[in-house]
């Protein structure tokens, strides 16, 4: 389960440049469905899995704003 929270996009502190396509299909929550994080998330800025500083681009990662390329939180919906 660690794994999977490791990877939910719905935490605070989440850097500005974090993407995943589940951000761009909007859609109403329904309880009755299981989340599904599928893990493909990349940064803005380096086009790629990888952050500029070389660290993961992930939710459990993005949100340490002591890393270098950490730009601010990510408004959740």
């Amino acid at each position: 389960m660690a794994e999977l929270d490791n990877l939910n996009p719905n935490r605070p502190n989440l850097c500005s440049s974090l993407r995943w396509k589940g951000m761009f299909y909007p859609s109403e929550k329904d309880a009755t469905v299981q989340p599904s994080n599928s893990g493909y998330f990349w940064c803005l800025h380096s086009q790629t899995c990888l952050g500029p500083d070389g660290g993961l681009a992930e939710p459990g990662e993005c949100d340490k704003s002591e890393r270098k390329c950490h730009q601010g939180d990510l408004p959740l919906a």
